[in-house]
C-alpha cells in the first residue's frame, strides 16, 4: 500500500493565498524610495556572473531578505546537488528542448495561474526575450558550480524571487486581477513550476526513450527542491521523495487544469517561437506532433494543439535512438555543461544582443 499524500485540497487552498511574505516586503520597502526602484530595476537587468548577489548586498547592506539569500537549507545535499548537475549536463539538450516541448505548454494548462502571464503580456508580446530569460536561468542554476560559495545560482534565483514579487505587485495593481483565482504567482502555482521543471522532465525524457534511474531521478529532483527553497517556496510544498512528488503533480492538475482562452494564446506563442528557431531536419507537423505526444491527448486539446500525433515509427525511432544513447560511456560532465552552454549562447539571437 502507498503511503498517503501528505497533499490535501485544504493545504492548498490555503497555499493559493499565500505568496512569498519576505520578497513582498522587500518589494514595497524598495518601491516606496524612487532611487532605490531605479537601482534594483538596473541590477535585475545585469547580466549572471558571482558577483551578483554581492552588489545586491552593496546596495541594501542592512536588508536581512538579501543577506540571506544564499543561504542553503538544512537538508540540502551538496553530493547530490552535484549529481543533479551532472545529470543536467549529460542531457542538458533534450531537457532544454522538454522545457519548451512538454514543461511550459504543461504550466499553462493551469489556467488561474496562467492568467498572471497573459495579464503582464510577459510571454505574448516578448516571447523570445522572456524565453530566452527562462532558459539562461536553467542554465545558470543547473552548472556544476552553480552552488559553491558565490556560484551564479544565487544570483539568479534572487533576481526570480524579486521579478515574482514585483510581478504579484504590478498584477494587483493593475485592476485586472479577480481574486477569486488566488494571489498572484501563489505557493501552489509555484510548487507546479517547479514540478514542471522537475518530475515533467523527467517523466518527458522516460517518454523520449531515455533511461532515467531512481538514483538520477531522486539527484535532479533534489537540486530543483534548492532551487525551490531559494525562490521562497513552502518547504511543506516541496515532495521529499518522487512518490510524493505524483501525488501533489495529480492534486495540482486535478484543481487547476482546465481549457482556457489565455492558455491556447500562451501556447500557440510559445509553439511559434519553436517553429521559428527550428535548425533541425524535423518538420513543423512533426515538433507539434511530439509536442502532442509528450502533453497528452487531455492537455493537448485543452490547449488546442491540433498537430496530428506523431506517427508510431517516428515515436519507436526516437525512443530507440535515445535509447541507444544510453550505452555511450559517460564523459566529463563539466565538460559536456560548458560545450552545451556555449553552443545555446552562440545560436541565440538575444545572447548575442547583449554579447
Amino acid at each position: 500500500m502507498y503511503p498517503r499524500s501528505p497533499y490535501n485540497h485544504q493545504l492548498l487552498d490555503l497555499k493559493r493565498l499565500s505568496g512569498d511574505p519576505q520578497a513582498d516586503e522587500f518589494i514595497r520597502r524598495v518601491f516606496a524610495d524612487l532611487e532605490k526602484k531605479k537601482k534594483l530595476m538596473h541590477w535585475m537587468n545585469g547580466e549572471p556572473g558571482p558577483e551578483k548577489v554581492h552588489l545586491l548586498r552593496e546596495l541594501f547592506p542592512d536588508d536581512a531578505f538579501i543577506s540571506k539569500a544564499a543561504d542553503l537549507p538544512s537538508w540540502a545535499q551538496p553530493r547530490l546537488m552535484r549529481s543533479g548537475a551532472a545529470f543536467f549536463a549529460r542531457h542538458s539538450e533534450i531537457i532544454m528542448s522538454l522545457l519548451g516541448l512538454l514543461s511550459l505548454p504543461y504550466c499553462y494548462t493551469a489556467a488561474n495561474g496562467a492568467m498572471v502571464l497573459h495579464i503582464s503580456e510577459l510571454i505574448r508580446k516578448q516571447t523570445t526575450k522572456r524565453l530566452y530569460d527562462t532558459a539562461v536561468f536553467v542554465w545558470e542554476v543547473m552548472g556544476p558550480d552553480a552552488f559553491v560559495a558565490d556560484g551564479n545560482a544565487y544570483g539568479e534565483i534572487l533576481k526570480v524571487r524579486i521579478m515574482h514579487a514585483a510581478v504579484r505587485h504590478y498584477t494587483l495593481q493593475s485592476g485586472k486581477w479577480d481574486n477569486g483565482w488566488g494571489l498572484p504567482v501563489n505557493q501552489e502555482d509555484m510548487a507546479g513550476t517547479n514540478l514542471s521543471f522537475s518530475l515533467i522532465v523527467i517523466r518527458g525524457l522516460r517518454m523520449m526513450g531515455y533511461s532515467v534511474s531512481e538514483e538520477d531521478q531522486a539527484a535532479f529532483m533534489h537540486i530543483w527542491a534548492v532551487v525551490g527553497y531559494l525562490t521562497g517556496l513552502d518547504e511543506d510544498l516541496i515532495p521529499q521523495n518522487a512518490r510524493a512528488a505524483q501525488q501533489l503533480d495529480l492534486l495540482i492538475k486535478e484543481r487547476q487544469f482546465c481549457t482556457s482562452a489565455h492558455g491556447k494564446e500562451l501556447t500557440r506563442s510559445l509553439t511559434a517561437h519553436l517553429l521559428s528557431i527550428n535548425e533541425s531536419k524535423a518538420t513543423a507537423n512533426d515538433i507539434i506532433g511530439l509536442m502532442r505526444y509528450l502533453l497528452g491527448t487531455e492537455i493537448a486539446d485543452m490547449l488546442d494543439i491540433r498537430a496530428r500525433d506523431l506517427p508510431g515509427y517516428k515515436r519507436t525511432l526516437i525512443r530507440t535512438i535515445n535509447s541507444l544513447k544510453g550505452l555511450k560511456p559517460r564523459g566529463d560532465s563539466r565538460s559536456a555543461y560548458r560545450k552545451a552552454y556555449a553552443a545555446f549562447k552562440l545560436r541565440n539571437p538575444e545572447f548575442n544582443k547583449r554579447s
